[in-house]
């Protein structure tokens, strides 16, 4: 598939050039996570990709972040070659990986810390994300007292904090119950929106794909190759509880399960 040419006037934010990932196994063969992939995500855009289970999708993350480097291709963030871990990159996953001894203030100041950003200065920087993600009053909290939905969006917070060009969510809301799923998949993409970030998700939740994209990529079983490509042509990518009661949600979600012929592996 040709990589994806950015809209007018919004330059690529993430290229992934002709990319093939090969892991050395112990048995001396070689696994194929992802072949000649190429696809690209505009600047302020949010992409969803899913796939089958194993088919590459946390590695093609992992690349991004430069935890990773291809063994064919090259993949670009903001035009860039990504050789080395990427800190223009915020990196999200299924876990909040909050520091339990610190309070949430501080464990938003953390990746700011880290970078030798002022005292003054990444307070003030925290604390704007604390009102971002609507956890005005819990600075001082820790997160053994937060439900899993408020530490989710600590750990958003924390992310948006360092001001990284691209935002990677992998699966970070695979283990809420699904009123709190949605009710979180809406606090984050509005907040997302209106920082304006470039956003990579992974899911393996179809209709989430379609709620909070602008475009949906679908991977092949692995080796991992780039199917389908899918725009989301719906409004209020910033407020998915009302896309989920709009009804060309479900026909979209059908077309990715005919993409990824989940009938026929299921016979």
């Amino acid at each position: 598939m040709p990589i994806s040419t950015p809209a007018p006037g919004r330059p690529m934010a993430l290229e992934f050039r002709s990319v093939t990932k090969v892991f050395p196994t112990p048995s001396g063969e070689d696994l194929v996570a992802v072949r000649d992939v190429s696809f690209s995500v505009n600047e302020g855009e949010f992409v969803a990709v899913v796939g089958p289970s194993g088919c590459g999708k946390s590695t093609l993350l992992s690349m991004t972040a430069g935890l990773y480097q291809p063994t064919e291709g090259e993949v670009r963030v903001s035009g860039r070659p990504v050789t080395r871990p990427n800190a223009h990159v915020g990196f999200m996953l299924q876990k909040d990986l909050l520091l339990p001894w610190r309070n949430i203030l501080s464990n938003i100041e953390f990746g700011l810390e880290a970078r030798g950003v002022p005292r003054a200065e990444r307070r003030a920087r925290a604390m704007q994300e604390l009102r971002h993600c609507q956890l005005e009053g819990f600075d001082r909290q820790y997160p053994y007292q937060l439900s899993g939905g408020m530490r989710q969006r600590a750990a958003l917070a924390r992310t948006l904090a360092i001001d990284p060009e691209i935002i990677l969510l992998d699966e970070p809301f695979s283990a809420l119950d699904a009123q709190t799923k949605l009710l979180l998949q809406n606090s984050f993409a509005r907040t997302i929106a209106e920082a304006g970030k470039t956003t990579l998700l992974i899911t393996h939740d179809l209709a989430e794909a379609v709620l909070m994209s602008d475009r949906i990529l679908v991977l092949s079983e692995r080796p991992g190759r780039v199917v389908a490509e899918i725009a989301v042509e719906l409004p209020h990518r910033d407020a998915p509880i009302r896309r989920r009661l709009m009804p060309e949600v479900n026909a979209y979600a059908a077309e990715l399960f005919r993409h990824l012929r989940l009938e026929e592996r299921a016979a």
